[in-house]
């Protein structure tokens, strides 16, 4: 008797799941409708879920409201902070242009290094094979564009203008392998201290300050513009920050590792600069001239 309670216990097993195997087997099958137990599950599940859901999602975004309020609130005192400072370096710089206004005036000096005017550009081609040497702009002769003038975006100085067509003009990038460039270049700090751009080491992607003084001290951080010494570049552009100082090949100077303030691989709109103050004669600066850029 018991054997006989024992086996029909597994064939009930067996008769079980064959129904399951073949009711899964069913509910897997591509149906266009579903049946009414399949619908009242789900809908029960479906009701239970909303029912669950919502409350939860309530709440969630109930704390995740006061985050975005605490953190608006901090980010709201730093940008106060912030504009506080900048209205104050404009109250500054705005004393600071007045008064030397005023000075050039009892000077009789009109003209500086730092005086130049810009002529809008498009980057209307690069070619792929010198992608981080040239790039040929839609401005020529006809808007006044001359060779050896400085290019640069918003971010910073890019290059010169290599050569002038009547329409476009080709700008050589800073980023290009040329060791026959050189910008003549000061690292401002409480003593400007100057150099030459000379090179451009592709793997850390950075710009090489050369023939800088063995005693001059340099820290990371410190901005580097043009000189406007070098008679063809104006004195003020931004080339980039010092990330890192080290010591020449020969152990005799210093050069500079400095990130570059503009991005050469993706450029699209730029300025070209034409200096105001007249370059000086070849003539009068034949001994000690650098080559800019």
């Amino acid at each position: 008797m018991p054997q006989f309670f024992l086996n029909k216990r597994l064939i009930i097993l067996l008769v079980s799941i064959i129904v399951l195997v073949a009711l899964i087997g069913f509910s897997l099958r591509e149906r266009s409708k579903l049946s009414w137990p399949e619908q009242f599950v789900k809908d029960t599940a479906g009701w239970v879920e909303s029912l669950v859901s919502k409350p939860a999602n309530y709440i969630a975004g109930f704390f995740e409201n006061l985050q975005d309020l605490q953190n608006t609130y901090q980010e709201n005192k730093e940008l106060k902070s912030r504009v506080d400072k900048i209205a104050n370096l404009e109250a500054e710089v705005q004393a600071l242009k007045k008064d030397n206004s005023e000075l050039r005036d009892i000077l009789g000096e009109k003209k500086t290094l730092r005086d130049y005017e810009t002529q809008p550009a498009t980057v209307i081609g690069r070619n792929p094979d010198r992608w981080h040497e040239m790039i040929i702009i839609d401005k020529g002769n006809l808007k006044g564009i001359k060779k050896n003038m400085a290019v640069i975006t918003a971010n910073g100085l890019i290059g010169k203008v290599k050569s002038v067509n009547q329409f476009s003009s080709t700008v050589q990038l800073l980023s290009a392998l040329d060791p026959k460039n050189r910008i003549s270049a000061v690292i401002q700090g409480k003593s400007n201290v100057y150099g030459f751009v000379q090179g451009f080491d592709d793997k850390e992607k950075v710009l090489l300050i050369k023939s800088i003084p063995s005693g001059a001290k340099i820290e990371k951080g410190q901005k580097v513009t043009t000189s406007g010494l070098g008679g063809v570049f104006p004195g003020g552009l931004m080339i980039g920050k010092v990330v890192d100082v080290k010591t020449d090949q020969y152990g005799l100077n210093q050069m500079a590792l400095v990130k570059p303030g503009a991005d050469f691989y993706d450029i699209q709109n730029v300025i070209v600069i034409k200096r105001t103050m007249t370059q000086p004669a070849k003539s009068d600066m034949s001994n000690g001239k650098e080559e800019e850029l």
